[in-house]
């Protein structure tokens, strides 16, 4: 499968974008789906994925904040960032994993085992 990410830009603290990503198979068939953000300096974390059943996940960091969703009719999977703040800024990646992969959920952090495939990324900068 491979991933195509869109929507990043850039916002002021408080502000909100929505990030969509097209995935060319078919995402039913996706055991995880997750966005991950990677921040300057910082390493790679994972802030909200889906499971194959449509349970939702997200980290302590941006939870009640965004929102993830799955459409799999058109093979899309998006995220709702709401009252984005500037420790949001950061390139946001799509992934998906297949048939060996799932979702996990511990300690505040969020992310898909055995990734298959990762978007080139969108850059999201918060200004405050």
């Amino acid at each position: 499968v491979h991933l195509g990410e869109s929507g990043g830009g850039s916002v002021q603290a408080g502000g909100s974008l929505r990030l969509s990503c097209a995935a060319s198979g078919d995402t039913a068939s996706n055991y995880c789906m997750g966005w991950f953000r990677q921040a300057p300096g910082k390493e790679r974390e994972g802030i909200a994925v889906v499971d194959i059943d449509g349970n939702t996940y997200y980290a302590d960091s941006v939870k009640g904040r965004f929102a993830i969703s799955k459409e799999n009719a058109n093979n899309t999977l998006s995220l709702q960032m709401n009252t984005l703040k500037p420790e949001d800024t950061g390139t946001y990646y799509c992934a998906a994993t297949g048939p060996f992969g799932g979702s996990w959920s511990s300690n505040g952090h969020v992310g898909c085992n055995n990734i298959d495939a990762w978007g080139p990324g969108t850059l999201v900068t918060v200004s405050s």
